[in-house]
This record gives structure tokens, C-alpha cells and sequence, in this order.
């Protein structure tokens, strides 16, 4: 019972201090400028209308990202006011027995943790080539963190999936403006089901805080960010994938290559799911000037629900590749750090390249597959230096 009270207590607590947080919405800023958001140390700005903050690559330096330093992506505008006390989470559509849950509730269910690492389907949507429209993030709309909450199996259980039951839909507290749809998004009820998607209430040993889904989200692990609905309140089985702008159009990719430029009908489109294979270079920084001696290249790695194998640096601009060192920290749906211990023959120019392949043989490819919404940019990554 004084667990339970404790858990209440802390959420309460980190609803207060969500709230009173100023706004970052208020903040003119030019797009892309580094920025100190209360709570979310020297973050990257990339939207005014809506709270998008990336993480620089410099942070990548961690295996698990503090939550000060882990990127947020908002479709609409965040929940104006959230109690612990008062929030719900409802369970209906194609179920033997609709459920409501209080926190209090959801909080006796058997508590399960999943390392994992979130990104947004548009990471590195302004390398592209030609540029799509859509959020300009650069590398760094992804970040790792341990998700702890009920399986979100355990809570379908209760109310009894029927066999029509084959998608499930999430709906969140997101303040929608004017007539733009709400997000809404459904996953393949089988992906529901596994023993790691969970309604995620803690990050990191802490309460969600209000950037990251407070009270509670959902996380589906490997998967795109957008699939993982933060501030949860509704959890509906649908007989089918759920229809809205969130999911058709939004976030699907072409079922064949289509020439840069060219526009995709919907039907010819498929839904974006798992995560591609990538890896970043978090160190040296793109353009640094470095003194004569031994360079540590370093930076981290991930695959989605497959784990990485290898990764390889270049020092020559892809001439030749040697294996990086992977580091000990690792989980399943997790990036694995990297590092690379180089010292140049000469001063001069060098453009240095990670690749990253991982257990289902897929390699980082030289150049990215263009798609008209700048999905699953994962072209092999590069930084230009100088050697003094």
C-alpha cells in the first residue's frame, strides 16, 4: 500500500512540475537554434508551432539518455493541464469486458522494463535529397531510455480480445488546433500482444514527465516513435488498421522505389513499422579542426527489433573500412555505442564514414532510399575534419 502511495505521490509531483514549466511555444527563436528549455538541457528548436526538440549528436555519448537530453516530437499541442488523480485509461471496442483504470490501478499490474531506443520516422529528413517538406530534423530525433509500466498485454487480457480483434488503436490527450485530425494511430494487434510493448508510466526510473507522455504512454519497442502514443487515454480494438490522417496518408512509405520528386497515391503505400539499420557519428563534430595525435571517433548505432552486428569506420572517404569496438551496454531493442580509435598518417582534409550492419544482414546503404515524406533517412553517416 505505501509502494502505491509513494507511485501517486511521485506522479502528482512530476504533473506540478510539468505544468509549471513555461512554455517553449512562446519562444521566437529561428528554427534550428540550440535552446534552454526548462528541463531539456541545450536542445535543438525545430518547430515554434508545436514542442519538437533534437538532441546534438554530442549527447550521444551515453547508453542510456537522461531525459533532459531526449528528444520530443508533439503532433499537436501538449495536454494544458494533467492530474494523476483525475486521469483514466479506457479499454473498448472488439473486448469481451470495456475497462476503465485509474493510475492507481494500472499501478498493481505486474511492472515490466524495456531498454529502448525511440526514433522519429523523420530523423535526418533535411539530409534528403531533393528536401521534402515536414519537420527539418537533422540526426538527432532519437534517443534511448529505459520504459518501465504494465505489459500492455496483461491489460488487454483483462478485457478479453475477441477473434475480430486485429488492430489496436491508441488515442492520446493531445490538444488538437482547429481542423487539424487528431493523432490517432493503431498497431497490428500481434505487435500489441508481444511480452515488451507496454503503457510505459516511467522513463528512467522516473515518472513520465509531461514532454514525454505523462502519466502514461504507450511503448512499442523498435518500432517508430509515432507508434509509441504519449499521454494515453484510450485504447480501442479495431477489426482493421485504424483510417486517419496519422495513418494514411502519414507515415507509410512507397511499395517500389520512386524517382526523387515524384508524388506516391496513397494505395500505393505501405505502413512504416520497424525501425532501418543506422549508425551516427557523435564525435569528432562535422567541420572540427584537430591537432595532430590519436582521434577517438565514437557514436552509437541501432536496428529497431534487430540488434547490431558490426560497425565499420572509414577514415578515407570509403576507400577502406575497419571494425569499430561495440560497447558492453546492451538490450535488445537498444543502440550499442561505438568507438574508434584512429591516429592520422598526415595533416590535411579527411571526411570519416560509420556503416552499421546488423543480425538481419542489413548494411547502412552509401545513399538513402528517397521517399516524398523523408522517412527512415539511414544513408551511411559522415563528418569532414581537418588534421593540423
Amino acid at each position: 500500500m505505501n509502494s502505491r502511495r509513494n507511485f501517486l505521490k511521485q506522479m502528482s509531483g512530476a504533473a506540478l512540475a510539468a505544468a509549471a514549466a513555461p512554455s517553449v511555444l512562446t519562444w521566437a527563436l529561428p528554427q534550428g537554434q540550440s535552446v534552454n528549455v526548462p528541463g531539456e538541457d541545450g536542445m535543438i528548436l525545430r518547430s515554434f508551432r508545436f514542442v519538437d526538440l533534437e538532441t546534438p549528436v554530442e549527447y550521444f555519448n551515453t547508453w542510456l539518455t537522461p531525459v533532459s537530453h531526449f528528444f520530443v516530437r508533439n503532433h499537436m499541442h501538449e495536454p494544458s493541464e494533467l492530474d494523476a488523480r483525475d486521469w483514466r485509461l479506457s479499454i473498448g471496442g472488439e473486448v469481451e469486458k470495456p475497462l476503465t483504470l485509474s493510475l492507481a490501478e494500472l499501478s498493481r499490474l505486474e511492472t515490466h522494463s524495456v531498454v529502448n531506443t525511440l526514433e522519429c520516422a523523420g530523423n535526418g529528413r533535411s539530409l534528403h535529397r531533393p528536401q521534402v517538406p515536414g519537420i527539418q530534423w537533422g540526426k538527432g530525433a532519437v534517443s534511448t531510455a529505459r520504459f518501465s509500466g504494465p505489459r500492455l498485454r496483461d491489460v488487454l487480457q483483462r478485457a478479453g480480445v475477441k477473434a475480430t480483434g486485429k488492430h489496436v488503436m491508441f488515442r492520446g490527450l493531445d490538444e488538437v488546433p482547429g481542423k487539424v485530425p487528431p493523432f490517432i494511430r493503431s498497431i497490428p494487434v500481434e505487435k500489441a500482444l508481444d511480452a515488451d510493448t507496454l503503457i510505459a508510466t516511467h522513463m528512467n526510473g522516473a515518472p513520465l514527465t509531461k514532454h514525454h507522455g505523462f502519466p502514461a504512454r504507450a511503448l512499442v519497442p523498435g518500432w517508430i516513435g509515432a507508434a509509441s502514443c504519449k499521454w494515453l487515454t484510450e485504447i480501442k480494438l479495431l477489426d482493421a488498421e485504424f483510417v486517419g490522417n496519422f495513418m494514411s496518408p502519414g507515415y507509410r512509405l512507397p511499395n517500389q522505389p520512386v524517382k526523387p520528386g515524384d508524388a506516391v497515391k496513397p494505395e500505393d503505400t505501405h505502413p512504416l513499422t520497424a525501425l532501418s539499420v543506422k549508425s551516427v557519428i557523435s564525435g569528432p563534430s562535422d567541420g572540427a579542426s584537430l591537432n595532430a595525435g590519436k582521434v577517438a571517433v565514437h557514436g552509437a548505432a541501432w536496428a529497431g527489433e534487430a540488434d547490431i552486428a558490426k560497425v565499420e569506420v572509414s577514415t578515407d572517404a570509403g576507400a577502406t573500412w575497419t571494425p569499430a569496438k561495440l560497447g558492453h551496454a546492451h538490450a535488445h531493442y537498444a543502440w550499442r555505442l561505438w568507438s574508434y580509435d584512429w591516429k592520422p598518417g598526415k595533416p590535411g582534409d579527411y571526411t570519416i564514414l560509420s556503416r552499421a550492419t546488423d543480425t538481419q544482414g542489413r548494411t547502412q546503404p552509401a545513399s538513402a532510399v528517397w521517399n516524398p515524406s523523408g522517412y527512415l533517412y539511414n544513408a551511411v553517416d559522415q563528418v569532414n575534419i581537418h588534421v593540423s
